[in-house]
């Protein structure tokens, strides 16, 4: 007796990939504990100190504080974005589940990774309106281009950073990790205020935080950093990258 075969299911590796971004894209998005601070915070600081107290400070804040306040702003996709969920996701068993489920075995990283750089890319454009309309930012396509890319790809330190502490600690706990890492860091690495104004032993530390590499990037991009030679942080952060994605491999792969 002849059989009708059936047409074997066709299977896209990139659609899985899509996919699995887009579900965390939208599970982020309708977390209002990240995702108000995430898109808030940047912009209201930014209006702030910039815009209206920006004439004030005795330099180019509308240009400095666009830089930084954007570094601010990508560092917390990563280590909440990550630090959060994965922490979530162990101690609720989501992880051993993902494992089980005829999936690309990278595909959860790779979401986690393509969230936060579409995060970081809504704050860049956020910020880049607000100083082009309020403060009066102007600035060429080529230094626009730049600070975009080295917003969307300093993201990536602070996703290893991030997925090491869930890779460490519970849901409850991780938060708070983040948050201790997050605001001491910004404010050593001069993303509130020039590291000038700051104590010499600040200034002097300030080569050991992720952030004060990528914002040196970022000040280069605008033009608030002439001469800085750029291969040193961009080495820098790819250190701490693989360094802490190694700890966090190491962590999951142990259970």
């Amino acid at each position: 007796m002849n059989t009708l075969a059936l047409p074997a299911p066709r299977f896209s590796l990139w659609r899985c990939y899509a996919l699995e971004a887009r579900n965390e894209f939208l599970r982020m998005l309708r977390a209002p504990s990240f995702v108000l601070p995430t898109l808030l915070f940047p912009p209201m600081f930014y209006v702030l100190f910039a815009v209206l107290f920006g004439s004030h400070s005795g330099f180019e804040a509308n240009v400095y504080l666009l830089a930084t306040y954007g570094v601010f702003g990508v560092m917390s996709p990563g280590l909440f974005g990550l630090g959060v969920t994965v922490a979530t996701d162990r101690e609720r068993g989501w992880l051993t589940l993902k494992r089980a489920l005829p999936m690309p075995p990278g595909a959860y990283i790779v979401s986690k990774l393509a969230m936060a750089m579409l995060f970081a890319a809504i704050i860049f454009a956020m910020l880049a309106v607000i100083s082009m309309t309020l403060g009066g930012v102007r600035l060429p396509l080529s230094a626009w281009l730049s600070l975009l890319a080295f917003d969307l790809l300093g993201v990536l330190p602070f996703c290893a950073i991030g997925l090491f502490i869930g890779s460490l600690v519970g849901g409850s706990a991780a938060p708070a990790i983040a948050n201790l890492i997050y605001l001491p860091m910004s404010f050593l690495s001069g993303l509130w205020m020039p590291l000038a104004v700051l104590p010499a032993f600040i200034t002097k530390l300030a080569p050991l935080w992720p952030a004060w590499h990528l914002g040196r990037l970022a000040l280069a991009a605008v033009g608030q950093a002439p001469g800085e030679a750029l291969l040193p942080h961009v080495l820098a952060l790819a250190l701490v990258a693989a360094l802490f994605a190694l700890l966090a491999r190491r962590r999951l792969v142990r259970g």
